[in-house]
């Protein structure tokens, strides 16, 4: 079988760690890179090796021959490039979330649909071995049903005042709170029927960003599950780990707890710092490309290979996004929001 001809939109930091992946899979070959950087692009397709560089997403489309491509653009910026991508019946994998707004997502259902493509958003949470061997206890009964659950998914200052130059163009809960709803839907296995959103500002401006600095969530689900779920970007940089990862289920049988923010697995202290190094997330081990982030963008690949479904549908990740925008809604106007599906 010949070797899926990858794209990469989006020459970043997470647009690097799907190359280190692609260029180890058997079954890949990257064929171009995009970026509204040029210089960027042509950088990173030296550091890769990827034949063809350019800044216009729509010029690679007609260019150069692409079955797949992996949108890691900003999450604002994820629409119509998708769409378009779409309509020239490419494959897609899309950084979470799908969209962030209810007419693109429409949009790009519509186009995937209609151009008979295939297509994942990397809301990679369900890889991660933690909440998979939590989720796995819940498939098997020993929890019971669920009744309720608690999730903190939090990001240091940094992530927003240096990590992302464009934080002020987005929001938390597109950034984080895409993976908390899609992880809480995961184990309810359900749909979020309503929301209440609260939220406060005033951090992150001080320091320069324009954005909100956390949101507390009260989800209601179909089945009558209820969740909360915060998201924040102000925990200290002083943080030994820049999430800070708290999970709580409690079925009507049993009850599972994660820490994931103070895992003492591994500790590191020298002379000018100490810190836990990331050995679940995105890392590297004997020079290849391992941890959960490394893995749903495997499962995408070998997906497309087999034939099997994906673990995230598009409709899985659509429906993420329609509860985020609620939740926005809700925090915005004071009240309670029905999701519209």
């Amino acid at each position: 079988m010949p070797k899926l001809k990858f794209a990469i939109v989006g020459a970043g930091v997470w647009g690097e760690t799907h190359a280190f992946l692609y260029e180890e899979h058997p079954d890949v070959e990257i064929a171009a890179v995009c970026d509204v950087d040029l210089d960027r692009a042509r950088k990173f397709a030296a550091k890769f090796e990827v034949p063809h560089a350019f800044s216009c997403h729509n010029e690679m489309l007609k260019t150069v021959d692409i079955d797949v491509v992996a949108v890691v653009t900003p999450d604002f910026a994820h629409g119509q490039i998708s769409i378009d991508c779409a309509n020239a019946g490419k494959h897609l994998l899309i950084e979470k979330p799908l969209a962030t707004t209810h007419k693109d997502v429409e949009a790009i259902i519509e186009a995937a649909e209609r151009s008979n493509i295939r297509v994942m958003v990397d809301l990679h949470n369900r890889w991660s071995p933690p909440f998979a061997v939590a989720k796995k206890a819940l498939d098997d009964g020993e929890l019971g049903d669920p009744v309720s659950a608690y999730m903190r998914l939090n990001d240091i200052k940094w992530v927003a005042t240096d990590m992302l130059p464009w934080a002020a163009q987005s929001s938390i809960l597109w950034f984080l709170g895409s993976h908390t709803v899609d992880t809480l839907r995961w184990f309810f296995n359900d749909e979020v029927d309503t929301v209440y959103a609260v939220s406060t500002s005033g951090v992150l401006k001080d320091l320069g960003v324009d954005t909100v600095d956390m949101y507390q969530t009260i989800l209601q689900f179909r089945s009558g599950g209820i969740a909360s779920m915060e998201n924040s970007w102000i925990t200290p940089n002083t943080h030994p780990c820049v999430n800070d990862i708290k999970f709580n289920i409690t079925g009507t049988k049993g009850m599972i707890n994660l820490d994931l923010s103070n895992n003492q697995m591994i500790e590191r202290f020298t002379e000018t710092k100490s810190d836990r190094p990331d050995v679940l997330v995105n890392h590297f081990i004997h020079g290849k490309a391992k941890g959960f982030a490394y893995e749903s963008i495997r499962h995408f690949v070998d997906c497309l290979v087999t034939g099997e479904e994906f673990l995230v549908s598009m409709y899985d990740a659509a429906n993420t996004s329609l509860v985020v925008l609620a939740i926005l809604e809700s925090a915005r106007t004071g009240k309670p929001v029905q999701v519209k599906y």
